[in-house]
């Protein structure tokens, strides 16, 4: 989490519709997670089904101060899904999955609050 992540703080600089369209936001369903061993901040890592076109993609998570990972199998989550794979620890996160921080700064999933087709893109 970065500093400009808490509340209180000033947007980030303007940007534009089309700049924004190019972050591919999805949701898909989570379909296994499991402690991430070996991370240096406590992780799940995750397999999330984000439906035909898309796929299944894996994605680590600092999401344990709310979740278990049986809490969260089953559940629908939003993610970027066309950002580079990113090396963490001995695991390749393929897909960022999204959440805002509480008040003590832990993460709370950002996801639909009624079911909707994996896959289906942030509009």
């Amino acid at each position: 989490m970065h500093k400009t992540d808490l509340p209180g703080n000033p947007p980030e600089t303007e940007t534009d519709f089309d700049t924004f369209r190019q972050v591919d936001i999805r949701v898909g369903t989570v379909l296994e997670a499991a402690p991430l061993e070996g991370a240096r901040k406590p992780a799940l890592r995750l397999v999330i089904d984000f439906g035909e076109g898309v796929g299944t993609k894996k994605s680590s998570a600092q999401i344990t101060a709310h979740y278990t990972p049986e809490q969260i199998v089953g559940r629908q989550v939003a993610a970027v899904v066309n950002f580079p794979p990113r090396q963490i620890g001995k695991f390749m996160s393929e897909c960022l999955t999204l959440g805002f921080p509480d008040a003590n700064g832990d993460i709370v999933l950002f996801s639909p609050d009624s079911p909707v087709p994996n896959g289906a893109r942030l509009a």
